[in-house]
């Protein structure tokens, strides 16, 4: 039988990033919402609207999950994502909000049994259980919502209750995430806050705890916060980073973000 992880601080951190984001929402005008967000390529409504459609298709999800159906496929995204896509920017902010909620209070109204039983495949190949669907939708909302508040405030960042769970969860993301570098470099990874000793390879593009037995040519050291940023594509020159024998710009360009 498959190892369960437990949900429980993986579903409280959903609730807190979306509790966070529909306070930001609730006092952002129609000018504001047609602001640019950290994505240069979408605005603040942009945003709001991918993370409504985001919504409803990890509904789809939990569904299958709970009762152990087919998961949805790609052709049941196209008309989401055009429903959304067609809204105003008030409609997609105020339905956004709606979207999440609704998902997150059916989150919450699982059983523990649920909890247990809860299994689903994601991308044709993945099976998860609850507390790896979770972990996808906070990845998700958390690092959205920080495209969204640095544009209304430059000095924002990342959740920290959301920075203490995905911390733990970049090794399995880092490949998705990151390309190949052009100049391949093994790099002794420091984080704080929470603290961590990761080894990051850039020709491989893996990240995994550090071994002592590993000597990286390179190493960096920052808050954690910051590294979920970099990975993500989203580290400018706004955290304290040291780095020696490998550049931010180098390690941008492994992490282009999305």
């Amino acid at each position: 039988m498959a190892t369960v992880t437990d949900a429980t601080p993986w579903l409280r951190a959903v609730r807190a990033s979306h509790d966070r984001l529909a306070g930001i929402v609730a006092g952002l005008d129609a000018e504001t919402l047609r602001k640019r967000s950290y994505d240069t390529d979408w605005s603040i409504a942009d945003v709001l609207s991918h993370l409504g459609s985001g919504a409803e298709i990890s509904a789809m999800y939990v569904n299958a999950g709970v009762t152990g159906g087919d998961p949805p496929s790609q052709d049941a995204f196209k008309p989401i994502w055009d429903t959304w896509n067609a809204r105003s920017p008030e409609d997609q902010a105020a339905r956004s909000v709606e979207a999440n909620e609704v998902l997150v209070a059916k989150l919450e109204s699982l059983t523990p049994q649920q909890h247990e039983t809860f299994r689903v495949t994601m991308f044709g190949a993945m099976s998860m259980d609850l507390a790896g669907v979770l972990g996808m939708r906070l990845s998700e909302h958390a690092v959205h919502t920080w495209d969204v508040a640095v544009a209304l405030d430059p000095s924002a960042r990342i959740a920290p209750d959301a920075v203490d769970l995905l911390i733990d969860q970049l090794p399995r993301m880092t490949g998705f995430m990151g390309k190949k570098a052009s100049a391949p470099v093994t790099v002794a990874v420091t984080t704080t806050s929470p603290d961590r000793a990761l080894t990051l390879d850039t020709g491989g593009v893996t990240l995994g705890p550090a071994t002592a037995d590993e000597i990286p040519g390179a190493s960096l050291t920052l808050p954690a916060e910051a590294f979920v940023r970099l990975i993500y594509g989203r580290l400018g020159n706004d955290a304290e980073v040291t780095a020696s024998g490998v550049t931010l710009t180098e390690l941008r360009t492994v992490f282009p973000g999305f």
